[in-house]
């Protein structure tokens, strides 16, 4: 753990010194639960603050595949706030962002970038009865979706959340301590983070796109080659 850790640090430092002043047109962001040490309703008041449910907030560019932001925290406007901060200093220019229908992004949206963001949310909507005793491992299925227009004058046609959702699943199955009901979880918030960041960092300087053919460092212009992980170590 305390190499992971090291390897965390290394990749947070890399990805705020490379990702800068970021040309994006489309971003989309979400929200992916996970737990430290105990699941919530196992907390009690002698536990420490970094027990329990925490979330991490992704970005991601609907074009080029890069996810130039990432928060992890609990799931509550100070966090949304301090991601979405992350985001507009890794992102210059007015864009196009779309999330899901989380209310703290509306507050926290419209303090960080003004009007420098087009901004809506794509709400679900669910139905459907659900068998007794299922519950916990069958949600209401989406039976459909509704664009609300927040700020500005987004393009409804790029409004949508399917490639940060299709992140979220890639992290459920890249890493152990997302995986629902085994004892993989993560038993300190900081390793919590460190496994992230090395994450997202194989994901943006590493890890070819299939569609893309290149990185997604690549395609948003940052770098001319795929990295390797020592590549990422030798930086710092």
């Amino acid at each position: 753990m305390r190499l992971l850790n090291v390897v965390g640090e290394k990749c947070m430092r890399l990805m705020q010194e490379k990702m800068k002043n970021l040309d994006c047109r489309h971003i989309q962001v979400d929200e992916i639960w996970s737990f430290v040490g105990k699941k919530q309703k196992r907390v009690t008041l002698k536990d420490s603050s970094e027990l329990g449910d925490q979330y991490t907030f992704v970005a991601i560019d609907a074009e080029t595949k890069l996810v130039p932001a990432f928060r992890v925290g609990k799931r509550d406007g100070l966090t949304t706030r301090r991601f979405l901060e992350g985001l507009s200093e890794t992102v210059s220019g007015k864009f196009q962002l779309t999330s899901d229908a989380y209310r703290p992004y509306i507050e926290s949206v419209e303090r960080v970038f003004g009007a420098d963001v087009d901004y809506a949310q794509m709400i679900k909507v669910f139905g459907g009865s659900i068998e007794p005793g299922r519950e916990r491992y069958s949600p209401a299925s989406c039976v459909g979706t509704q664009v609300s227009i927040i700020q500005g004058r987004p393009e409804r046609e790029p409004v949508s959340t399917s490639y940060v959702e299709r992140q979220n699943l890639t992290m459920r199955m890249s890493m152990r301590r997302f995986t629902r009901l085994t004892n993989g979880f993560s038993k300190s918030l900081k390793n919590l983070k460190a496994a992230v960041a090395l994450h997202f960092a194989h994901h943006n300087f590493c890890r070819v796109h299939s569609t893309l053919k290149c990185t997604p460092v690549m395609e948003a212009g940052i770098t001319d080659r795929v990295w390797s992980l020592k590549d990422i170590l030798r930086v710092w």
